[in-house]
């Protein structure tokens, strides 16, 4: 398997899937957000036609893999050595509100193991993607984590879930002690776009639970690619189809791991 080959053919794809849904975006009234249901189906079509595309070219570039997707257009399996894991539009709440932050994450398992990752920002047009055993790149140039070596001076993202578990108050407390500890919290509304900052040192780390395996499976590449360090907030490997999920340049993620410990256990 010719990875790099992969790689190139599967980003051309994202940016043509991207001009999709730029134009889709685009083409709307926003002023009419009101209408619940006709957003609601109109965000609905852009990701279901967007991953229809995705899915429909990718299995021309590696037909080996399988698919794990958010709207479930092919049939889904882990039980393939390869598969392709997508989210066609993440940010869908940005998108429909036209505030520019959005990508759609593509990334490439082996054996559960993510080794291929494409973060593709639709509206910077702007591509960040990596290999194992490669740099992580944003477009032609290398990128790495920030040397930011205190949670003190570091700059941290967050999301909230849709479903809040019984598990909201700790997080809010981890949330208030992070945000006495550092310079601050971002919430960008894009698991995707939160990790391509942190691998090319926008952000020194982030943290979220709920998330989705195609939430996290371009960037766990990208991040740890760029010099960064992945897990669960235990410390341990459970990041990609487990429900908690910790990122960092490495040498904030002891201090990130203690904070997180100190109300979710």
């Amino acid at each position: 398997m010719e990875l790099e080959k992969i790689e190139k053919e599967a980003i051309e794809i994202c940016r043509e899937v991207g001009e999709f849904i730029r134009a889709e975006g685009e083409s709307f009234d926003r002023g009419r957000i009101e209408q619940k249901n006709v957003f609601n189906n109109l965000v609905s079509y852009v990701d279901k036609e967007s991953e229809k595309a995705l899915v429909k070219n990718l299995h021309k570039v590696f037909p080996k893999a399988g698919f794990i997707t958010e709207e479930g257009t092919v049939e889904q399996s882990k039980e393939h050595e390869y598969n392709w894991i997508i989210d066609p539009l993440d940010g869908t709440t940005n998108f429909l509100h036209g505030f520019p932050m959005y990508a759609i994450s593509v990334g490439l398992t082996r054996n559960n193991k993510p080794i291929l990752g494409i973060i593709y920002d639709i509206c910077q047009r702007k591509c960040y993607h990596a290999t194992e055993n490669s740099p992580a790149f944003l477009d032609d140039s290398i990128i790495k984590v920030s040397s930011i070596s205190s949670l003190g001076e570091g700059l941290l993202a967050t999301g909230f879930p849709y479903y809040h578990s019984n598990k909201r108050d700790d997080y809010l407390e981890i949330i208030k002690q992070f945000l006495n500890e550092t310079h601050g919290i971002r919430r960008l509304g894009s698991a995707a776009m939160d990790l391509a900052y942190v691998a090319c040192g926008k952000l020194e780390g982030f943290f979220e639970y709920n998330l989705h395996p195609w939430d996290v499976a371009a960037g766990i590449v990208i991040v740890q690619q760029a010099g960064g360090r992945v897990t669960d907030f235990s410390g341990g490997t459970e990041f990609l189809f487990g429900d908690q999920f910790c990122a960092s340049n490495s040498l904030v993620h002891e201090e990130m791991l203690r904070i997180i410990g100190n109300h979710w256990f």
